[in-house]
């Protein structure tokens, strides 16, 4: 794989462990951030985040603002990690109970002989972004073009990794003949595409909208609604879940009931609010000094999310067909799709 270097990979590292370090402070943190659920007196949770400030996993922290979590006589602490595979890891080695990322992961746990299912489906769009920088954006107009070229993801093995790849050979690059560099996300992402460690990448708002508004480059696929991820993937692509160890659900029922009757109760609050006052609800440093800009950024990706956290139908199709595109583990295996998901748990909560 081709890395940066010189000045651009110390500038590159060192904002990813500035990133890190805000991970690790966001966990230190846990419920202390929280104004409504958090820190209180009921049954303890860990949940694990992809990223707390990231817009597609929004529902996670606005219901704990909300006060949900402990109308269910629950005390959820919300962790964070700069990446979805992160969470992941965090899930299946025992540290958290619960993981809020892609659902694809479920299937890609699966193969490897884990269990692991998504409980509340927040998404039917991946909510995500393939930008390209300005200074690429004359020869890379569109995945076609992805050959020889550095791409950012998140973390490799990420589902903007999954995707990035999808694209490419779904285009006829194969992922062979393109570089995916881990960026993160916010800030080091940024930086990557200034910086040209990377051509362009695969993020989702607020970093999105940032760099549209510092014009550091320019949208070339985007799949933060139904209608984009249709275009893009071929039919409905659930992402943002809560998802969690299978034994662990069967052993915990009613309290994983408690979080999914939070996280529906907020998603239809969602559905019913603006994104001014959606984002209102938020703490004050998400927007990083920019409410405006915060709210164009939930504004955009509001499209993504359900109203009642149910599983779109043929979504977990589409999200087999992506991976069976350019993973050999999964093209190969026969996936299970009906444990890689319960429906049981959102039709109780109703």
């Amino acid at each position: 794989m081709r890395k940066p270097t010189g000045p651009v990979a110390l500038a590159v590292a060192g904002l990813l462990a500035l990133s890190s370090l805000t991970a690790c402070a966001n966990d230190a943190a846990g419920p202390t951030a929280d104004t409504g659920g958090g820190g209180g007196k009921g049954e303890t949770v860990k949940i694990m985040v992809g990223g707390l400030d990231k817009v597609i996993y929004l529902p996670a922290m606005l219901t704990q603002r909300l006060g949900h979590f402990r109308a269910e006589g629950l005390n959820v602490q919300l962790l964070s990690e700069p990446a979805g595979v992160q969470a992941e890891t965090a899930l299946v080695s025992g540290q958290v109970q619960g993981a809020v990322g892609f659902y694809d992961h479920t299937l890609d746990l699966q193969v490897k002989g884990k269990s692991v299912e998504s409980v509340v489906q927040f998404s039917h769009a991946p909510g995500e972004v393939e930008v390209v920088s300005d200074k690429a954006a004359g020869e890379l107009t569109s995945p076609e073009d992805f050959k020889g070229r550095k791409l950012g993801v998140t973390g490799l093995g990420s589902s903007t990794d999954f995707l990035t790849k999808y694209l490419a050979v779904k285009n006829g690059v194969p992922i062979s003949e393109f570089t995916p560099v881990a960026v993160g996300a916010g800030p080091t992402f940024i930086a990557a595409l200034q910086k040209g460690a990377i051509d362009g990448g695969m993020t989702t708002d607020p970093t999105v909208a940032t760099i549209l508004a510092k014009k550091a480059g320019k949208i070339l696929v985007d799949m933060r609604t139904p209608e984009g991820s249709q275009k893009a993937l071929g039919g409905p692509y659930p992402s943002s879940s809560l998802y969690m160890q299978t034994d662990w659900v069967n052993g915990h029922k009613d309290t994983v009931q408690k979080l999914v009757n939070a996280f529906v109760k907020t998603l239809k609050w969602m559905s019913t609010h603006s994104a001014d006052e959606i984002a209102a609800k938020m703490p004050a440093d998400y927007s990083q000094g920019d409410k405006a800009l915060y709210t164009q950024a939930v504004k955009s990706t509001l499209p993504m999310f359900t109203d009642d956290g149910v599983m779109p139908q043929g979504g977990p199709e589409t999200v087999e067909k992506v991976l069976k595109a350019f993973n050999p583990n999964i093209k190969n295996a026969d996936v299970d799709l009906d444990k890689t998901y319960t429906t049981g748990f959102v039709k109780a909560a109703g």
